[in-house]
């Protein structure tokens, strides 16, 4: 007797997918349903070694040391409106005898601390970098009234070889007025990028975007001062920057004098 056949399984048909193209995720919304802008890109540091550049520092430690202390610090606003001849001791080209020519760069938000840059030209890093505890907006605003002098002191250590620019803090005194204090340290990667934007500028003054364009920072807008300084070393323990107006006009003026005690 012939056995039957066995029922063949039934094939069920097998349902293709198509992908859909990839497609890049959407910008984040904000609970307004509005697009959050995106972060804007940092130009890549271009800047070059300065030739004074020297072998690594020793005292990056306690520079970072001091500076923690120095945070601690109150900002004060003096009062440096002591009016003063700009004519002084200048010379009529503009040019201080015995001096060479860097470039220094007044920058930071405006109610926070101001910083001093001091390079070589422009394109290079800064040799230099100063924090005072005096606002930007008022310093700035200082020097539109007349010549500002801020003087550094710091205490002369017997048998001490440390250079006078590499000192990590001093006293200040802004026009004959004790003003605070000022503190060296190790540019940042928001300092850097300050001198990046602004490689291209030889003197002038304005206003460096944030970059998100949508809130104003709580300590106001990031400004900059730009001009040539006059470097002056007087001995070991004395030197001085003076801040050089373009055509010998009557606009804003700065002198520094840095000296040992």
């Amino acid at each position: 007797m012939a056995t039957p056949p066995s029922p063949s399984p039934s094939l069920k048909p097998v349902q293709t997918r198509s992908r859909s193209p990839s497609t890049l995720p959407s910008p984040p919304a904000t609970p307004s349903g509005k697009e959050k802008p995106m972060s804007p890109i940092r130009p890549a540091i271009s800047l070059n070694q300065p030739n004074s550049k020297k072998g690594s520092s020793k005292h990056n430690k306690i520079f970072r040391r001091v500076r923690a202390v120095f945070r601690s610090f109150p900002i004060i606003a003096p009062a440096c409106k002591i009016p003063v001849s700009l004519h002084g001791n200048r010379l009529n080209d503009g040019h201080v005898h015995g001096g060479t020519r860097m470039t220094g760069t007044l920058f930071g938000h405006r109610k926070s601390r101001v910083n001093l840059a001091i390079q070589e030209s422009p394109g290079s890093l800064p040799i230099l970098l100063l924090e005072l505890t005096i606002p930007t907006g008022k310093l700035l605003q200082d020097m539109g009234v007349g010549l500002v002098r801020i003087a550094l002191e710091c205490e002369k250590k017997r048998n001490d070889k440390t250079k006078i620019e590499d000192e990590p803090i001093w006293t200040m005194f802004c026009n004959g007025r004790k003003s605070g204090y000022a503190v060296k340290r190790e540019p940042t990667d928001e300092d850097l990028n300050v001198m990046q934007i602004l490689h291209v500028v030889s003197m002038g003054a304005g206003v460096i975007p944030t970059g998100d364009g949508v809130d104003q920072p709580a300590d106001g807008e990031l400004t900059y001062m730009r001009a040539f300084f006059e470097r002056v070393a007087g001995s070991k323990d004395s030197e001085t920057y003076y801040m050089l107006n373009p055509d010998g006009n009557n606009g804003p003026e700065l002198s520094l004098f840095f000296v040992r005690i």
